[in-house]
């Protein structure tokens, strides 16, 4: 046994020897995507979409786990989360690249800089929110948007890219302002994709610093997958816009963190159906990466993880039909249906229950596609009439959004009928998944603590 167990030592040591520094490193960040989120995507891959390969990180030889919490709760938010992520550094509750004695530490974007590498960072949501600012900027509280933005302009930053900005709700003047800022700093802007290729077609040298963001930068995030929305951000367009980007600066190295920010905002909001589809639009996004890593196996490493998990997502509940099919009946998110209902009550002068019936067939499937049972009608029929007609029922609000109750229970029942629970609408403190692979990527093996993550993405590069 003690033969057999140094054999194995001696040649897990000739491999970490053997294996080449990473010159090409992709850091993939699913905001609020826990191993139940992951699971539930896995069973819709496997049982709807009838696809025998598991999801494409679920593929990589390396998977391992993380711990989440911070230096100031067992149960982290996404700027402490995302300091840890990107310093090494575990911090309070709502700091941006500082310590707990708020002192100022640097996010290893520094450290690949100063190694020669081109570093780009992109997100689906606000590209000053906490998980992508954790790498430009350094703040006591992530709600600084008027300090937090225009740190990107001095960051030496070769790409930065989201689906809008906080600044934007500061004012139009201030945002302009901070627009001006960036041009200074050297920074192209591109407002949509398409202004991005239009970047691409010009002739002479592509500029090394580019802005990419929406045209409308006061959105919050690039709009849920399961919308649909034409000519919106996708997180596949962000990882192609900065893998041109950085190879244009620097061919050689390159180091990039993508968010998937949109998995966070549809967990806050409880709804299942479309956490899966913005785990499967993540899941575009590192096949682009994927799709490198085949041209360069031995020079490039691809890391997926996540900062927390939000919700607690599970696949299984007490009496749940567990039909994950029903995903495929939803063709709206729960922010757009809220929205549109919350609309549609102050519009409509004689709202009536036989009006919202049909939209409930249209946008989930009700009664058509999910079988909604006499007791469960009866619910919805009785929360229209406080919902729409008397308005005495009360709102549920989360972290982005506000529910009417109408809205909360029509994708409850969804959620039931899919099998899919949840404890909270906030965050929680179970583990969440690392998945690595390509070079030096078994160094991340084991029960990790996220703020080890940054520090092994530095040793895989040679750092």
């Amino acid at each position: 046994m003690k033969r057999i167990l140094l054999s194995s030592l001696l040649a897990t040591a000739a491999l970490t020897m053997m294996a080449d520094d990473a010159k090409y490193v992709f850091y993939f960040i699913g905001d609020g995507m826990g191993l139940g989120h992951v699971n539930a995507t896995e069973a819709y891959n496997r049982d709807v979409l009838k696809n025998e390969q598991s999801i494409l990180m679920m593929t990589f030889p390396v998977a391992s786990q993380a711990r989440t919490y911070s230096a100031s709760s067992p149960i982290t938010d996404s700027a402490a989360a995302g300091t840890a992520l990107s310093t090494g550094v575990k911090t309070k509750n709502s700091m941006i690249g500082m310590d707990p004695d708020t002192l100022a530490v640097n996010s290893i974007a520094v450290d690949f800089m100063n190694a020669g590498y081109a570093v780009g960072v992109g997100t689906t949501v606000q590209a000053d929110d906490a998980t992508p600012a954790a790498w430009y900027a350094h703040a006591e509280n992530r709600g600084m948007k008027e300090t937090i933005a225009p740190q990107a302009a001095e960051s030496g930053l070769s790409f930065l890219a989201g689906g809008g900005f906080k600044l934007h709700g500061a004012g139009e003047e201030a945002f302009k302002e901070f627009l001006n800022v960036m041009r200074k700093g050297n920074y192209e802007i591109a407002e949509g994709y398409a202004a991005f290729n239009e970047m691409k077609k010009k002739g002479g040298k592509f500029p090394q610093k580019v802005m990419l963001m929406p045209e409308n930068a006061g959105g919050g995030q690039v709009g849920y997958t399961i919308d649909s929305i034409p000519g919106y951000l996708t997180c596949a367009q962000i990882t192609e816009a900065c893998l041109h980007t950085l190879e244009s600066v620097n061919p050689d190295k390159f180091l990039m963190m993508i968010e998937g920010g949109n998995i966070d905002w549809a967990a806050h909001a409880n709804d299942g159906g479309g956490v899966i589809k913005e785990i499967l639009n993540f899941q575009d996004a590192i096949n682009v990466a994927y799709q490198f890593y085949l041209r360069h196996p031995s020079e490039t490493l691809i890391l997926v993880t996540a900062d927390h998990d939000t919700g607690a997502m599970a696949y299984g509940r007490n009496g749940g039909a567990y039909n994950i099919a029903y995903a495929d009946a939803q063709k709206i998110s729960k922010d757009a249906f809220a929205d549109w209902t919350r609309n549609w009550g102050k519009e409509t002068k004689n709202p009536t229950w036989e009006e919202m019936e049909n939209v409930l067939k249209e946008k989930l499937g009700f009664w058509s596609v999910v079988p909604v049972s006499e007791r469960e009608t009866k619910e919805l029929k009785e929360l229209f009439d406080e919902t729409f007609i008397t308005k005495r029922a009360e709102d549920e609000k989360t972290l982005y959004h506000t529910f009417n109750a109408f809205t909360a229970k029509a994708f409850s029942i969804l959620n039931y009928h899919m099998g899919i629970g949840w404890t909270t609408t906030y965050h929680a403190g179970n583990l969440v998944p690392v998945y690595a692979i390509g070079a030096n990527a078994q160094y991340f093996t084991g029960c990790l603590n996220n703020n080890e993550i940054p520090m092994l993405i530095k040793r895989a590069a040679g750092l």
